[in-house]
């Protein structure tokens, strides 16, 4: 399985806030490299890579994975870029990191990949499962997977509860109840010079 293993806010550094990714900041705020303070003017092929950098970095997907996503999303009535966030929102791994069970993407989808997370009581192993409105999402009712939620909680990567979704701590059960609105997505994006970077690639 293909993921980022690399440094993270050398990855910050360089596209900007990623929620997803690190709940870090990092001390410098220009990009890393010998170059970073002296940076020239971008192209427009620049500009559309560094968004498409971003939605890969921040969900933890491969290019492969995104150019099926984008397939995915053109095939959905209405706006394609939206259709395309709200399809890697609805992920697993992204859904219990917003529930706040995980405080980054990548340690909800090791919570998800390890089996301590069921839906609809069962285990689903599988990160990039699609959550579904009426979906119940909560830890594996076993000791060291409720541990492993709780002490995750204490230190949530985002505060907001998005409105699609509900969570109750004392039972850590969350409920899917519909598909994610555009302006609680987290990530700082323009999605349609995603898409014309997809399109000029075609």
């Amino acid at each position: 399985m293909s993921r980022y293993r690399g440094a993270r806010l050398r990855i910050v550094r360089r596209l900007g806030e990623l929620p997803g990714l690190t709940r870090k900041n990092p001390r410098r705020s220009y990009p890393p490299g010998q170059h970073g303070q002296a940076r020239k003017k971008r192209s427009e092929y620049a500009i559309r890579l560094e968004e498409k950098q971003k939605l890969r970095f921040n969900y933890g997907v491969s290019e492969k994975q995104l150019v099926s996503y984008i397939r995915k999303a053109r095939r959905i009535a209405g706006s394609t870029g939206q259709s395309l966030l709200q399809l890697l929102e609805m992920r697993l791994d992204n859904t219990v990191f917003r529930l706040g069970m995980a405080g980054t993407i990548p340690g909800a989808r090791q919570l998800v990949n390890h089996g301590h997370i069921t839906v609809n009581g069962r285990v689903v192993d599988i990160a990039s499962y699609q959550c579904r409105p009426g979906d119940i999402i909560a830890a594996r009712d076993r000791d060291r997977s409720r541990r492993l939620v709780e002490t995750n909680m204490e230190y949530p990567g985002l505060a907001n509860l998005p409105s699609h979704l509900e969570f109750d701590k004392n039972t850590l059960t969350g409920k899917v109840n519909g598909v994610i609105e555009r302006e609680w997505i987290a990530l700082q994006i323009n999605e349609l010079l995603v898409i014309e970077y997809y399109s000029r690639q075609a």
